[in-house]
């Protein structure tokens, strides 16, 4: 009889064990075969801007080797906010992540009094994927072919002179901002719904300058439809050797730009790791890795890519541009 009830209290405990061992262990099985459907990947700018030629060539990439699809969306709006907030309100299961940048989750924090989220709280941090500086341009037309020559310029200007960006808060918007408070300018702000309209309405000269990105505007400073009046990095642009940085023509001043993806806060670390590794692959994969260089992109080095890393390196950027952005005065809300 005390065999027998032992047996019994022996398989009880068996199967309560097995049963609390099951969602761990269907869990893992799940991140074994993730993905089993398409995935979104949410470029939160119009399409046709920087971040959307970086999302659709890493798209493409990935969908290589994940051998499942990955959808590029583009839920444009407030600095690139509107999409991104989007995806931190998305179930965490690794299905929908966002291509964010120094603008997304980085100054958005800064710039609104009330942000629409917290990159910490509400984001996993997947990887970095692109850092580039950024390019100071202007219609054919403006009487500048210098930095020095434009600051002339705009100071004897600046009640009249425009400057456009793909939206409040946006990288093209602070980069602007952070250049006019290093000259002592005021100068009025045209929004755009992105950088592909914004060049639009530079280069029929309806607008006098935009802080671009290498990758954008390229095609148009070759094609001389534009004209380049310095760079903002701390070297030139291996695809635009002859645009000297700012520091070259005098100006103290340097602002460079990323690219990252984040996930929403909770998916899964196995999904997390896996997801890093295909991007990492992508990443390495030739054609990838071209077709960011032609652009003017420098694609992150493997020791840069983890998520461990990204996180730190978020935290600090958030930290770094706190100050500038405060003093500058300029506020998204």
């Amino acid at each position: 009889m005390g065999i027998g009830r032992s047996r019994v209290i022996g398989a009880c405990l068996a199967a309560s064990a097995a049963m609390l061992a099951l969602p761990a262990a269907t869990g893992t099985a799940s991140a074994q075969n993730w993905p089993t459907r398409p995935l979104t990947l949410v470029v939160p700018f119009a399409a046709g801007g920087p971040s959307d030629v970086a999302g659709r060539i890493l798209a493409q990439g990935l969908s290589d080797v994940l051998g499942q699809q990955v959808v590029v969306e583009n839920p444009s709006g407030a600095g690139g906010t509107v999409g991104s907030l989007r995806v931190a309100k998305a179930p965490p299961d690794g299905y929908q992540f966002v291509l964010g940048n120094s603008g997304t989750h980085a100054w958005s924090q800064t710039l609104y009094k009330k942000p629409p989220y917290d990159t910490i709280a509400d984001f996993t941090a997947l990887g970095l994927v692109v850092e580039s500086p950024r390019v100071l341009i202007a219609p054919t037309t403006l009487p500048a072919n210098s930095l020095p020559e434009f600051i002339a310029y705009v100071k004897a200007n600046q009640a009249t002179v425009k400057f456009g960006s793909a939206g409040a808060g946006s990288a093209s918007h602070v980069s602007c901002i952070l250049l006019n408070a290093a000259l002592g300018v005021d100068v009025t702000h045209i929004p755009y719904r992105g950088l592909g309209p914004a060049m639009q309405d530079l280069m029929a000269g309806r607008i006098d300058y935009v802080c671009d990105s290498v990758s954008t505007s390229l095609p148009q400073i070759e094609s001389n439809s534009i004209k380049a009046i310095a760079s903002t990095g701390s070297r030139r642009p291996a695809v635009l050797p002859n645009v000297a940085t700012a520091r070259e023509q005098g100006l103290d001043f340097e602002v460079g730009t990323w690219q990252g993806l984040f996930l929403p806060k909770g998916t899964p670390e196995p999904i997390v790791r896996r997801l890093n590794a295909a991007v990492g692959e992508a990443l390495d994969t030739p054609s990838v890795r071209e077709r960011f260089e032609t652009l003017g992109e420098e694609v992150a080095p493997p020791e840069r890519r983890s998520p461990d890393y990204f996180a730190k390196f978020v935290a600090a950027e958030i930290a770094r541009w706190s100050g500038p952005i405060k003093a500058s005065g300029v506020s998204a809300d």
